[in-house]
């Protein structure tokens, strides 16, 4: 069975600020979805992606670096050390790149796709790209990161991803 690429919620869109529900359990409808998920942020080029991204407000990323994808369930930053500044850029926010404060290295607890508990420390990218993503799952976004003067000079930029996101959401809405 070809899994396809699911649409990715731009910014504007009310599911990117709703604290995201934990999963209960992990089934086979779940796993689906993150192989669906892995193959989105794949298609699009990116190395992290969060449920809320693609309208489903559950506690679930997948993640991947370079090192093959991993998926987190339910998320827990456990520990944080250091700090370091770099940019980012996310999926829900397309041509937009905000330079962001960050951990340098976690430690994460988090259920796998077999309702099996795992801790890692992660250090680097891979803390960057949880961090970002269990942001989403909290309803955060990259921009929020940015002072209001920041934030101002983006806004025309902002109000036409806004606008891409109401006309697509027109449209699914006109097929329904």
């Amino acid at each position: 069975m070809e899994i396809i690429p699911l649409k990715i919620r731009l910014y504007g869109d009310s599911c990117l600020r709703k604290k995201s529900e934990p999963l209960k359990e992990v089934g086979a409808a779940e796993r689906l979805l993150i192989q669906a998920m892995i193959v989105t942020m794949h298609a699009h080029k990116g190395v992290g992606l969060a449920a809320p991204q693609v309208g489903i407000n559950q506690r679930l990323i997948v993640v991947d670096v370079g090192d093959g994808p991993v998926a987190l369930i339910n998320p827990q930053i456990l520990t944080k050390k250091g700090t370091e500044v770099m940019e980012e850029g996310c999926l829900s926010i397309p041509g937009i790149l905000v330079n962001v404060k960050r951990p340098k290295e976690i430690r994460v607890k988090y259920l796998d796709e077999y309702n099996q508990p795992k801790e890692r420390t992660c250090s680097e990218l891979m803390a960057r790209v949880i961090l970002h993503e269990t942001d989403h799952l909290n309803g955060k976004l990259i921009v929020d990161y940015l002072s209001l003067t920041a934030k101002a000079k983006l806004k025309k930029q902002l109000n036409e991803i806004k606008k891409q996101n109401q006309s697509h959401e027109g449209l699914v809405s006109n097929r329904s």
